[in-house]
């Protein structure tokens, strides 16, 4: 009844690969498969944390045993740590998508060819075996008067009339059939919005951090973003309500005074950066600085970060005073005059430091965490230069030996550094078009209904029957109503009774 004799191609056609492939994606239930393999997929894929969110500096294929177990070596084997990004599951994703297009052919041709081609004087049999059917006494009534009145009546119900001699179609709400086809191109734009993001471009989700003062690379873009100042403000005592206990103290505003700057370099393999300053905005918590897509965020802090270390170089003999240095824990300079007869070469810097299973110094990052130097001090006491190890409050001679000149901590620099969150979704508006075109869908076919009557006089009697997609009662009624106005006294129950009996 569906389709009414127009078959879908899935059921015809079986003998090449290209109907096997056809019919393997038209199929309801493998469409359902899919869709619940990825649900249980997506689900797996929060039991432990994905790659990025991992907690320590590790990599992927360690963390998980380490931490896990054997389930987090599966969990890492399986692709679950990436799950996103993973083959099998874009693969699924395309798979959904490729089976709600095919379904949606399958069954919108066959079902436009039906609705285009209906006809209006219907076999007896046909109606007959309508769910809502019934066959009514037309002796002694004027067949054409009494065609006139009902076609008046379906009009005035707001159908639209076809008349064939002595039968009537009356239909409304026809584009209601159109309803999930349109839901299913809605969920297509929206899937291929979402598998745009894998495209390099088109979706970035980052996190940097910037020191006060410095100017860094903002991920996978060509732009560079400088923190002027970090500000964190909290409130005074005077602005909490008396009634407020409130202890210790509270932020009021985290603030990044930021500049972004372009690379004009960017295309240039190997240039030095040439920076152009395109924007400037104090970052705010759900204030970002915003720029062609681009979005910063105000996402996190940390005070007090060590920005150099600052020593007084001091004769241990004398105990004179030879001058002091500064030592850069994010540029350090590969040389520092402090006076006439005195300079320091750095010869190695370790930002992190840390030993590796040879016992050989290494850096397990380029934060300085834990930073170590490896200095040559040359001076009239050292014309040769003496080597040495300098820690965080500590030294070290390369001989072990006492040194002739003494390294003496000063107060270090310490600066604010803020953590920005980048992010860019080209893909968003096809996303939100996809998700508005698939409830445009939704209301079509969950809010109406296509409505089907015919009326049709043969041999003194009244052929009544009628089809609906959805909402029986209502399109009964209907009937009823319209056989009432033309002298016919019949209930809903009997329609039914009737469609039973027949």
């Amino acid at each position: 009844m569906r389709y009414e004799g127009a078959a879908r191609r899935s059921q015809t056609y079986h003998k090449t690969i290209v109907d096997r492939i056809w019919n393997f994606f038209s199929s309801v239930r493998n469409a359902v498969i899919m869709i619940v393999l990825t649900l249980i997929a997506s689900a797996i894929g929060t039991v432990f944390p994905q790659e990025r969110y991992i907690p320590v500096p590790k990599p992927a294929e360690q963390y998980y045993p380490e931490a896990y177990g054997t389930l987090g070596l599966i969990y890492y084997r399986l692709g679950f740590h990436n799950l996103y990004s993973s083959w099998w599951f874009i693969a699924l994703m395309l798979g959904i998508g490729i089976s709600l297009v095919v379904c949606s052919l399958d069954r919108v041709v066959p079902l436009y060819r039906a609705l285009k081609t209906q006809r209006v004087k219907r076999d007896k049999r046909f109606l007959q075996i309508q769910k809502v059917s019934v066959e009514l006494n037309a002796e002694g009534k004027e067949v054409e008067q009494l065609t006139a009145s009902l076609e008046e009546a379906l009009k005035k119900k707001r159908y639209h009339v076809r008349r064939e001699e002595n039968a009537l179609l009356g239909e409304k709400g026809r584009f209601s059939r159109w309803g999930p086809y349109i839901n299913h191109i809605g969920l297509i734009i929206f899937l291929i919005g979402c598998l745009m993001r894998l495209i390099p471009g088109f979706y970035l989700d980052q996190y940097v951090w910037v020191r006060e003062g410095q100017t860094v690379p903002v991920p996978e873009t060509n732009y560079y973003v400088k923190n002027e100042q970090f500000i964190k403000e909290y409130y005074q005592d005077d602005e909490f309500p008396e009634k407020l206990d409130v202890n210790g103290v509270i932020v009021k505003e985290y603030k990044t005074k930021a500049v972004l700057y372009e690379n004009e370099n960017a295309e240039i393999p190997g240039s030095e950066p040439k920076l152009k300053q395109v924007a400037k905005h104090d970052i705010e918590v759900n204030h970002p600085l915003k720029y062609e897509g681009l979005l910063l965020y105000q996402a996190g802090e940390q005070e007090n970060q060590l920005q150099a270390l600052n020593l007084n170089l001091v004769d241990t003999a004398t105990k004179e005073p030879l001058g002091s240095v500064k030592l850069d824990l994010l540029s350090p300079p590969k040389e520092i005059k402090v006076n006439d007869n005195v300079k320091v070469q750095v010869l190695q810097y370790f930002p992190d430091f840390a030993l590796d299973d040879m016992k050989q110094p290494i850096t397990k990052s380029t934060e300085p965490n834990n930073p170590a130097f490896i200095v040559n001090t040359i001076s009239p006491k050292t014309p040769d230069g003496e080597k040495q190890w300098i820690f965080l409050g500590d030294t070290l001679t390369a001989d072990g030996k006492d040194p002739k000149v003494t390294y003496a901590f000063a107060k270090p620099d310490l600066v604010d550094m803020s953590g920005l969150m980048v992010r860019k979704d080209a893909s968003l508006p096809i996303i939100f078009f996809g998700a508005g075109v698939s409830m445009l869908g939704l209301v079509m076919g969950f809010y109406w209904q296509h409505r089907r009557i015919w009326f049709q006089v043969e041999e003194e009697k009244l052929l009544v029957a009628a089809h609906t997609n959805k909402n029986w009662f209502g399109i009964k009624n209907e009937v009823v109503k319209i056989l009432e106005a033309n002298g016919y006294h019949i209930s809903a129950a009997q329609l039914e009774k009737e469609a039973k009996q027949s």
